[in-house]
């Protein structure tokens, strides 16, 4: 019997474990601590010059604004100045499919299919197959740079990343010695993960966290239908709120209406790389406005649309939001990617790490009103979403969160890793959290380094930054 392609030469655990072992010799694990740049770093404002570029003219001086109001809003713009850093150094070779903008705010709690809050990973923008230690390095960073925010002190920014970082290693070790399919179907479902950490909360952790839960389950597409529509002589439509929502008939003039039909051939494509039953769900649809909207830190001034579709009546909404995909930023680190549709790059990174994702996600290629060609990616526009907010976590809460992203982090990358080889290279000690606590501070230390550049470009008039 010839076994098809499609399957990996089998290895043994003995075998896979001895690969891990072999990867700390080259790398040792004691070398992941601490960052330095060196005389010839790159000019951190030239690689945010660069995405710019390829963005929306007018919306990139409100991109620049958000960067510049804090180190920790930077850090989520910075993605790509990461990216450049981690790739100059040794990794490990122990790939897993990356989230690539791993830190601790694209973490939160989600609707499953089956109407479950779980608590999972959420930002695929920059997913790609890369060395596992990337997004734990971004990850542990992250919660350094938020507990700086907070003004905590040092020791306990140190016992958030290495709270993070020991979750990581633990629960892969745990996936180690799993069952392929039960790797599989593991998630975090978020009423189970208030039970485990319950014993560990405090009184006003457990208040907080319950609250959020509860918050997590109200913010519906109802609740954005709400919030982002209004009623009009011609119905139920998007409400302007320039420039952050515009509206594509006051995007485009008379001569230009033919955009509309264009769009809705966009939405067709994309429909086309669904399932048949969730196609048949969708057109129980129809499609009754359109509107330009910025979203994030690190996406503004990328093509991002929101769509309005009815079904039985005003009251029966689906809002979708269409999101231009370029490049990861981990491409011209990690070999490229060898995708022929950058938004299908999303979708297939995020259904392979994250354990329940969107029922109506899928991709399309479409020409903006640029007359550009561009691939998007498409998903339902907020359903069941709980967003953290460190500035309101004390040093313990902080912590607690740290255990549920690195053991978050680690579920995504064992479905689509080696568990085995990545335990074997982590070890049963805690050399790697040490590492990474070291490593955490001194990116801290370089973001606040960037961050200043920035506002310094922003001063000198290199760049213009909008305030909204």
């Amino acid at each position: 019997m010839t076994v098809p392609s499609s399957f990996t030469t089998f290895r043994s655990p003995a075998e896979r474990a001895a690969a891990g072992r072999e990867a700390r010799r080259r790398v040792p694990r004691s070398s992941h601590a601490g960052f330095e740049a060196g005389p010839d770093r790159f000019d951190p404002v030239e690689v945010v010059e660069r995405q710019s570029a390829t963005r929306i003219p007018e919306l990139v001086p409100i991109r620049y604004g958000r960067m510049l109001e804090a180190p920790f809003r930077f850090y989520r713009g910075a993605a790509a100045i990461m990216a450049a850093d981690l790739g100059a150094a040794s990794d490990t070779g122990l790939r897993v499919q990356l989230c690539g903008d791993a830190h601790l705010l694209n973490f939160r709690l989600l609707a499953s299919p089956e109407r479950h809050l779980v608590f999972d990973i959420n930002d695929f923008d920059e997913t790609l197959a890369g060395p596992f230690e990337w997004d734990v390095k971004r990850l542990a960073a992250s919660f350094a740079i938020a507990g700086r925010a907070n003004g905590f002190s040092a020791a306990e920014q140190n016992s958030a990343v290495a709270t993070c970082v020991r979750a990581y290693r633990r629960r892969m070790r745990d996936f180690a010695g799993m069952r392929t399919l039960d790797i599989w179907y593991a998630q975090d479902d978020a009423d189970h993960m208030r039970e485990l950490m319950a014993a560990s909360m405090s009184k006003e952790a457990r208040r907080r966290t319950a609250k959020a839960t509860a918050s997590a389950r109200t913010h519906t597409h109802m609740q954005a239908y709400e919030k982002l529509t209004r009623d009009t002589a011609e119905g139920r439509r998007i409400t302007p709120d320039p420039p952050l929502i515009i509206p594509l008939r006051d995007l485009v003039d008379d001569a230009e209406r033919g955009r509309e039909q264009e769009l809705r051939a966009v939405l067709e494509g994309y429909a086309r790389t669904l399932s048949y039953e969730r196609r048949h769900l969708l057109r129980r649809y129809r499609m009754v406005d359109i509107a330009r909207k910025v979203v994030g830190v690190g996406s503004v001034g990328t093509r991002c649309w929101i769509v309005l579709l009815l079904g039985r009546d005003d009251d029966d909404p689906l809002l979708l939001q269409a999101k231009e995909a370029q490049e990861s930023v981990l491409a011209p680190h990690s070999g490229g990617d060898g995708w022929d549709n950058q938004g299908r790059r999303v979708v297939a990174g995020q259904r392979l790490i994250q354990t329940t994702s969107d029922i109506l996600l899928g991709w399309t290629h479409a020409v903006g009103l640029d007359g550009q060609e561009r691939d998007f990616y498409v998903r339902q526009l907020r359903d069941w979403k709980g967003i953290a907010r460190p500035e309101t976590m004390d040093p313990d809460l902080l912590r607690l969160f740290g255990r549920l992203c690195g053991a978050s982090l680690a579920r995504a990358h064992a479905r689509s890793g080696d568990p085995v080889a990545i335990a074997a290279y982590l070890g049963s000690g805690d050399r790697f959290d040490r590492a990474l606590t070291v490593f955490a501070q001194a990116y801290a230390d370089q973001n606040e380094r960037d961050f200043e550049a920035l506002g310094e470009a922003a001063r000198s008039g290199r760049i213009h930054a909008a305030t909204e």
